[in-house]
This record gives C-alpha cells, structure tokens and sequence, in this order.
C-alpha cells in the first residue's frame, strides 16, 4: 500500500508530546499544554522536554545559567553572517550560521548540552541579522533577562512590557513540539544515520523553510488589518462569508475542536485584557468569527486556531513579517533537539520503501 507523503504512518515511537486531534489536546511529557503556559516558564518547559521532568529551583537555575552562557555569538558565526549577501532570507541565514556549529567535533551522539546551545544561539542569530539588515548596531544578549525576554530585548535595544513577554512566551511555549511534523521528522531521519545533532537541527531549519510548514500566515495578518481600518469585525466577516471565502485562523486539519494552543494563548491573553490593543482586537474579532461561522456553516465546529492568536502577537510586539517563521524556529528548536536526542537512544535508521513508476525496456541490442 502506498501512503504518499507517509500520512497516517507510525514511524517511531515517542514519550515527548502526543496530539489528540479529536479531543483536541497537546500534551508534553503528560501535561496537557494549557497546564504548562498557565503555570512555568520556557525554560521550564523546556527543561521537561529534554530531561523529561520538571525542573527544581537548582535545576532551573542552572539551564537558565547554561542558555545564558550559549547566546554570544562565536566570532566564526559573526564574520559568515557579516559577509553573506544581504538578499538572503531570514531561514536560510539561520541555517547557514547552525550549520557552521558542526565545525565543532561534537561527534555523533547527541548530548542536551549541544541541544541549549544551538537553542542559545538562534536567537541571537536572528537578531544580528534583522540589525544588521536595518543598519542597527547589534545589541549585545543579556545576561540577566530570560530567554523569551532577551530575545525581544535583542530585537529592538530596549527592556520588552511584561504583556508583550508573556504573550510571546506563551506562544514559544506552545510551538516548542507538535509531535512528527515534517521538520521534527527530518531531524529524526539525519539523526538515524548517526550523524551529528548540528546536521539533524540544520535537516529540520531546511524543512521549516519550506512554506507548506513555516509559512508566515500573512492571510490573517491581512484580516486583522482589514478588520481594523473597517472599524467593524462583523461587517468584514461576514462580508466574506458571504462572498464564500475561506476565513483565515480559523479551522485546522488535526483539531477537530478547539485548538488547544488556541485555548492557551486566549487565556493567557484574557489576563492582559487593555495591555495592548492588538491583542484586544483578536479577542473581540474571535467572538464575532465563531458566532458567525456558526450562522453560515452549522455542525462544522470551526473554531480558531494557533496561527490565529499567534498573529495577533506578533502584531502588537511590531514584529515584521518576515520573523514570524524565524521565531518559530527559535522555539522550535527545543523540540527538534529533544527528538534528536531521543532518537539517538533507540536508533534504527529509516529506510522507507518506493514504487517503481518508471518504464521497463527490452534487453538492448547491438545495431552491428
């Protein structure tokens, strides 16, 4: 049997998330995600994905100590980064720098020092290049702000609102795993060879790229924006409901109910209601959407999704388009690195099959 694009195919076995599209649940190492945003840190939660556990307050000091010491950039990354062209986009500027770490002899067997120092050095990755790009000088990492809150920090020269903080920390939260997607699949792949945890992190930042994966959703920065300048959410919704068009953040192809990291985020954001007026207006535009595409497409349990809220976000931190991919990487990362780890524990190598689709010809002959 054919299963094009391996859908549906159990290719390993996992204890680091499990998806429930149908009770629409995510879960890391047993907690269910909105237990996790509500309560810990990133570093917390990252702490749960590549030791399996929670973290103590030793524990967690240490790991913030360890993402701390990782985030200046070495000078080989710093002299690629200042001669690669300026035309080159955010993703493959990424990879490029990660891979450049695979100069160092980490040899093949992954260690979770190796993962904090490649999630360390992502950020500040992406924030050298969005200066440098701007005619910024770099703004040097913190160290004494959180990982979440150094990245913005980084990003703009100037100390992140505690809305704006954990607004984005909720969402990095939420998108450190989602289970064997196609990057996390990637990495487990080169990591099935026996190569290095540099090479599997830069398989997986190549598989991001794509936009059928990381794909900035700009359809619903465009509805935002339009719901804005109208003044009126149900005037544009149900404009384009009316007119058959697809509303963009809301529905997914896992979840058939809520999305649970759309639960999270809206939690999160209902505790920073008159914070930020971006974040107002995704509140109120949700309402609107969900009564209405009820009204239009009853029984179809549309309800909105990640990319929704995650929109939002970036719009009231004014982080440019172009980032939003990067900034998934950087919190990506965290859950790559974990599988690859994983991976490295009970290792067989994929080697899936293929059918022939080609022609068979008849023996050749000589023409003398």
């Amino acid at each position: 049997m054919i299963q094009k694009g391996l859908k549906g195919i159990v290719a390993a076995e996992t204890a680091i998330s499990h998806i429930d599209g149908t009770e629409g649940k995510l879960i890391y190492r047993g907690y269910e995600i909105g237990d996790l945003t509500s309560r810990f840190s990133f570093e917390e939660v990252a702490h749960l994905l590549w030791f399996g556990e929670l973290p103590d307050d030793e524990q967690l000091q240490n790991l913030k100590s360890e993402l701390i010491r990782n985030r200046e950039l070495p000078l080989h990354i710093n002299s690629i980064l200042d001669h690669l062209p300026t035309d080159m986009d955010m993703m493959s500027v990424i990879r490029t720098a990660i891979s450049s770490e695979g100069v160092y002899s980490y040899g093949w067997k992954p260690t979770v020092s190796q993962a904090i120092r490649l999630t360390s050095l992502v950020p500040t990755v992406i924030c050298y290049w969005t200066r440098l790009l701007d005619s910024k000088p770099f703004v040097e990492p913190s160290k004494e702000l959180s990982h979440v809150e150094n990245y913005l920090y980084m990003l703009t020269g100037e100390i992140p609102s505690k809305a704006h903080t954990l607004a984005l920390e909720t969402y990095m939260i939420l998108t450190l795993e989602h289970g064997m997607n196609a990057s996390t699949f990637s990495a487990r792949v080169t990591a099935s060879t026996e190569s290095d945890m540099v090479s599997a992190a830069t398989s997986a930042i190549g598989t991001m790229k794509g936009p059928l994966h990381g794909g900035a959703p700009s359809a619903v920065i465009d509805l935002l924006d339009e719901i804005r300048e109208a003044g009126s959410a149900e005037q544009v919704i149900r404009g384009k409901l009316e007119n058959g068009e697809k509303l963009m953040g809301f529905g997914h192809r896992v979840y058939k109910t809520h999305d649970p990291r759309a639960v999270a985020l809206k939690a999160k954001l209902l505790e920073l209601v008159g914070e930020d007026e971006w974040l107002d207006l995704a509140l109120q535009v949700e309402t609107t959407a969900i009564a209405l595409l009820e009204e239009y497409k009853p029984g179809r349990a549309l309800y909105t999704n990640v990319e929704f809220y995650a929109t939002a976000i970036m719009k009231a931190i004014e982080l440019d388009p172009a980032l939003f991919t990067p900034t998934f990487t950087a919190s990506r990362m965290v859950g790559w690195t974990a599988h690859i780890l994983e991976q490295s524990e009970d290792n067989t190598i994929y080697r899936p099959q293929s059918v022939y689709t080609g022609k068979f010809h008849d023996k050749v002959t000589s023409n003398e």
